[in-house]
């Protein structure tokens, strides 16, 4: 008859339906084997058997994952590694994901080192000159050839290349484990003078779409303020190196095309930036080659001004000459000069064709460097894309400080995670015992505890639904609400069974007795907390927030279905 009373108590269903609705946003899998696959690098043995990153639109149960090696099922990273067993050149490997099977071959991996001798080379230096072509800035090398001498070089090889995949252990629920747990890149910016509203807004979105090119779900970006009222952007990417982010938010952004230290165009000016292949890529007229044992590969990419840009590029080049290149090519006097943020990048030959010329179109050329053709061509694409990101999301608004940036590993913070699940439930169970042993009663303690394990699932789900990155802080934060919420469940029980009379007080004050202590612990707390949203430039943001979301769900949800609970149970 009581079971019935308490299952059919609304606020008791309210907090069924959250408990059921947080299952649903964890989507929990337990039983399933593997291990997670954190990316995909480019150029790798994986990489040319067809395995990419996965998408980071996708929830992390439902990424692409390794369940087997060689035919033996690995269910931890550990597995994974002793499955790969020691690698050979030439080795072939059958992987098997939760799609389908790959075949990546290892390949060889060399070193070269420079040795104490010279001899003399034929060396080709190479010029290019910009000419027009059906409209269009062409480059056209021109090749000079010399004998110089150079020091002599070694081809070391190191056996086996690495297989190019990074592996993190399987999540087997939707919620997103902070860089702290899972291990990556956390930088905190501070951006150099004082910005308005939009301004920030306007830096956010820029690097929000520069970082974009990861494609991963586990990234954060987000605007930070520390205690003094100073603005930083705090971003953390798992499963990127420093070097990678460092690249794409050091630089500002500013380009500027220049003509005998004349701007003829800025990166505002571009109008469209060719992407696809017909127009941006490896560049033919700069092809690769190999020099003092580095390798280098050209690239370029097309790109239209805007009618203010052509007609300044005409103004100047009308009064330049027309000279002699050297290659027999006639060229202008002067060279265009393309500056990234105030540092010379690339200079070109100017074709005489496009004297007191205003076409719109004009390349942009560069250049990687690498031990071998495809790593030289590889780091040629990277630079190109990485400048292409640059020029298309624009000029940040003002330059960024970067206070801290740091790798973190996640060997420590796992170990963190388990100790923190098993001293969890032990807590849990403590609880009960001590309840018991203090009322005497299941009836109270068995409550409590199944009111805590519901605590912690609805808060887990909430955290699951809005995406937010669960990190040491935000356990941190999680025991705190869950064990505060058995300090208002103790002054409930303590209020409805204490040696009041009944007469003085029936059911219903006494509950109401109880919810007001628990109201003004619930206040004073989430004011103490809000100051910690904004210490340490948002680093403890985290426990701040999952405490008041933890205390919230129990003031508002949990608790009064407890009280509802014991007054069924008690209640003669």
């Amino acid at each position: 008859m009581k079971a019935k009373k308490i299952f059919t108590n609304w606020r008791v269903i309210v907090m069924l339906i959250f408990i059921a609705f947080s299952l649903i946003a964890l989507n929990p899998k337990p039983l399933r084997d593997g291990v997670a696959i954190r990316s995909i690098e480019v150029d790798s043995a994986a990489y040319d058997a067809g395995m990419s990153t996965p998408l980071g639109t996708t929830r992390p149960v439902d990424r692409e994952y390794i369940v087997a090696v060689n035919n033996k099922p690995v269910s931890s990273v550990g597995e994974y590694f002793a499955a790969l067993g020691q690698l050979e050149v030439n080795d072939t490997l059958l992987i098997e994901t939760s799609r389908k099977l790959y075949r990546p071959t290892i390949e060889e991996k060399f070193e070269i080192v420079k040795l104490d001798e010279t001899e003399m080379v034929a060396v080709t230096r190479e010029s290019f000159a910009n000419k027009s072509v059906n409209g269009t800035y062409m480059l056209v090398p021109e090749n000079i050839t010399t004998l110089e001498t150079v020091q002599k070089t070694s081809r070391i090889p190191l056996g086996a290349a690495d297989l190019g995949i990074k592996v993190y252990d399987l999540p087997r629920t939707n919620l997103k484990q902070g860089l702290d747990l899972e291990g990556g890149t956390r930088v905190l910016l501070k951006p150099q003078g004082n910005l308005t509203n939009d301004q920030f807004d306007l830096l956010m979105q820029i690097l929000t779409q520069r970082l974009d090119v990861y494609k991963l779900a586990d990234m954060v970006i987000r605007g930070v303020t520390d205690l003094e009222g100073n603005r930083f952007i705090l971003i953390e990417i798992a499963g990127a190196s420093e070097n990678e982010v460092r690249a794409l938010i050091s630089s500002q952004g500013k380009f500027e095309a220049k003509i005998a230290n004349q701007t003829v165009f800025t990166g505002d000016q571009i109008e469209f930036i060719c992407r696809d292949t017909s127009c941006s890529g490896l560049d033919p007229s700069a092809p690769c080659g190999q020099r003092d044992g580095e390798w280098s590969c050209g690239y370029r990419f097309e790109i239209t001004v805007n009618g203010e840009a052509a007609e300044r590029h005409r103004q100047i080049t009308e009064h330049l000459d027309v000279v002699d290149s050297g290659g027999g090519n006639q060229v202008l006097s002067e060279k265009v000069d393309f500056y990234l943020d105030d540092a010379l990048a690339r200079s070109l030959f100017i074709d005489s064709s496009l004297k007191n010329s205003s076409q719109r179109s004009t390349s942009i050329t560069g250049f990687g460097r690498g031990v071998n053709q495809q790593s030289a061509a590889y780091s040629s694409l990277q630079d190109m894309k990485q400048l292409q990101t640059i020029l298309s999301t624009g000029i940040l608004p003002v330059k960024l400080e970067i206070t801290s940036i740091n790798t973190i590993s996640p060997v420590l913070g796992v170990k963190f995670l388990n100790n923190a699940i098993l001293v969890g439930l032990l807590s849990i169970l403590t609880v009960g015992l001590i309840v018991y042993i203090r009322y005497r009663k299941f009836a109270i303690s068995l409550p409590i505890m199944a009111t805590m394990v519901g605590e912690l699932i609805i808060l887990l789900g909430a955290a699951a639904l809005i995406n937010w990155n669960i990190s040491l802080a935000a356990i941190a934060g999680i025991i705190l609400a869950i064990g505060t919420g058995v300090d208002h469940q103790i002054v409930i029980t303590d209020e409805t069974v204490s040696g009041i009379s009944a007469e003085v007080l029936n059911w219903k004050e006494k509950i109401k007795n109880a919810f007001t202590i628990i109201m003004g612990s619930y206040f004073t707390n989430v004011v103490a907390l809000i100051p910690l949203i904004y210490a340490g430039a948002g680093l403890v943001q985290g426990f701040a927030i999952t405490s008041i979301l933890g205390y919230s769900i129990g003031v508002f949800i949990t608790r009064p279905a407890f009280a509802q609970v014991i007054e069924i149970l008690l209640k003669d």
